[in-house]
């Protein structure tokens, strides 16, 4: 019998280290090695703001221990906490504006004062402009300011509402001019229609105002009218027929007829008709009528401007 020879030896793999393998498995491709290169991969703006932070964090810390550190010093001398200081220049500098501020108040106040109660700046000469009828007089009674009186003390509108109480007057407008005048300005009223009343003649303005009684001005053309006023739809609508004519025309009118505001007639000095009808489309009508009346006829019907007619 032979005998059995030695059992066959599997081979051993060598051991790996675990330091081996776990430097093996960080070293990854693609990533940095080293420090350095981690710094280089950051880029320039991460790390200029990561330095920036890293120095603001350093300078609050070495604040914080100096604060401490003198907080000690001073529990242990027994020495008060400091107060913060008030800047002695700002302080100055508000004081004085305040003085200024104040002191100007008082010289405003005080100049106001002088102002409306003394006769420093009082009315010396009133100057009253756009009279052509009334005269200085009636206006100036009417505004009743005294002379000598403080300029603002004047009230003006209530100077022009009394102003305006005038028949005359449209409208007043009343101005202080410094130092010491007093300025009146007054718009009178035109005469536009007369109409006959028993007491005499009454003369109507553009707005139907009856504002005197008296002759008429040569030329001015008579109202027919029922209730002439300036709250009657029929006055109203023939004093506008009037002032929509051209001058060349309204000067030829002698008596302008409104029994209603759909009947408007005109009559002209020698004699020729106009049937107006309605205060429709007034300027057109009166644009029509100047070229009518080139033509003979003794009646003009413009109540229909797209077909005017000459009879």
């Amino acid at each position: 019998m032979t005998e059995p020879g030695p059992e066959p030896v599997e081979p051993v793999e060598p051991a790996v280290e675990p330091e081996v393998e776990a430097a093996e498995s960080a070293a990854s491709p693609g990533e940095p090695e080293t420090a350095e290169a981690a710094e280089d991969f950051e880029g320039p703006r991460r790390r200029a703001r990561r330095e920036r932070e890293e120095r603001r964090a350093a300078q609050a810390r070495a604040t914080a221990i100096e604060e401490a550190r003198r907080a000690a010093k001073r529990k242990v001398s027994g020495r008060p906490e400091p107060q913060q200081a008030v800047p002695a220049r700002r302080v100055i500098r508000g004081l004085k504006l305040l003085m200024w501020s104040a002191l100007a108040s008082v010289v405003a106040v005080a100049l106001g004062l002088v102002l409306y109660f003394t006769p420093v700046m009082s009315v010396r000469e009133t100057v009253i402009t756009g009279l052509s009828v009334l005269t200085e007089q009636d206006v100036a009674v009417a505004a009743a300011v005294p002379t000598g009186t403080p300029l603002l003390q004047v009230d003006t509108d209530s100077v022009a509402e009394r102003v305006a109480t005038l028949r005359r007057v449209a409208s007043a407008r009343v101005q202080r001019e410094y130092p010491s005048t007093l300025r009146i300005t007054v718009v009178e009223r035109i005469p536009l229609v007369v109409k006959d009343f028993p007491d005499g003649p009454h003369l109507y303005d553009k707005d139907g105002v009856d504002f005197v009684t008296g002759p008429p001005p040569p030329g001015l053309p008579y109202l027919d009218a029922d209730t002439p006023g300036p709250k009657d739809p029929a006055t109203k609508a023939a004093l506008r027929v009037l002032t929509s004519l051209p001058p060349e025309v309204a000067g030829q009118v002698s008596r302008i007829a409104a029994p209603s505001v759909a009947a408007i007639t005109l009559t002209l000095v020698d004699g020729r008709v106009v049937v107006w009808g309605t205060n429709d489309r007034t300027e057109e009508k009166a644009a029509k009528l100047a070229a009518l009346l080139t033509q003979p006829g003794r009646t003009y019907d413009v109540s229909s401007p797209d077909l005017p007619t000459v009879k």
